[in-house]
C-alpha cells in the first residue's frame, strides 16, 4: 500500500519499521513539548497522510512510551481517510501520569503507526438475536 505523506519537519525522519518483525511504522515528536503534572499535552507527530479511501490509520503508544511518564489520552487514535488536508497534521495527546512536569524531546519516537484496510458496515436492527447468550460482558473469567 502506498501512502503520501508530508512532514513539517524534515530535519525528522521518515516513520519507518525499525525491525523486520514490526507491524508499526514509529512516529517523533516533532517540538519539545512540555506537559503539566496530571494534564493532557498534544505533541505534534511531524506528518500529514494521504490514505486511500477504504483505509484508516491507528495511532498508539510504543511499549516504552509509558517509560516517559505519558499514555495516550484515548487509548489509540484513529484517523480517518479523509483527515487529509495540507495541515491536518497528526497529533499525540499524551496524558502526563506522574506529579512532575514531563518534557518530551524534539525527535523522540513517541508513538506507532499502522494503516489498514475496512468495510462500512450496513447496521440491520433487529428486536431479538438468534444466537445463545454467553454468559454476559466478562463472562469468562480471568484465568
Amino acid at each position: 500500500m502506498k501512502l503520501l505523506i508530508k512532514r513539517f519537519d524534515k530535519n525528522l525522519p521518515l516513520p519507518e519499521y525499525k525491525t523486520a518483525g514490526a507491524a508499526c511504522v514509529d512516529l517523533y515528536s516533532r517540538l519539545d513539548t512540555t506537559i503539566q503534572p496530571h494534564q493532557v499535552g498534544l505533541i505534534p507527530l511531524n506528518i500529514a497522510l494521504q490514505i486511500p479511501k477504504d483505509c484508516w490509520v491507528m495511532i498508539a503508544a510504543r511499549g516504552s512510551t509509558h517509560k516517559l511518564g505519558i499514555l495516550p489520552v484515548h487509548g489509540i487514535g484513529i484517523g480517518d481517510w479523509d483527515y487529509c488536508g495540507d495541515n491536518d497534521e497528526y497529533l499525540f495527546p499524551a496524558l502526563n501520569f506522574t506529579d512532575h512536569e514531563i518534557t518530551i524531546e524534539k525527535g523522540t519516537r513517541i508513538g506507532q503507526m499502522m494503516v489498514s484496510k475496512f468495510e462500512k458496515i450496513e447496521l440491520e436492527e433487529v428486536d431479538q438475536l438468534d444466537s445463545a447468550n454467553r454468559g454476559g460482558f466478562g463472562s469468562t473469567g480471568l484465568k
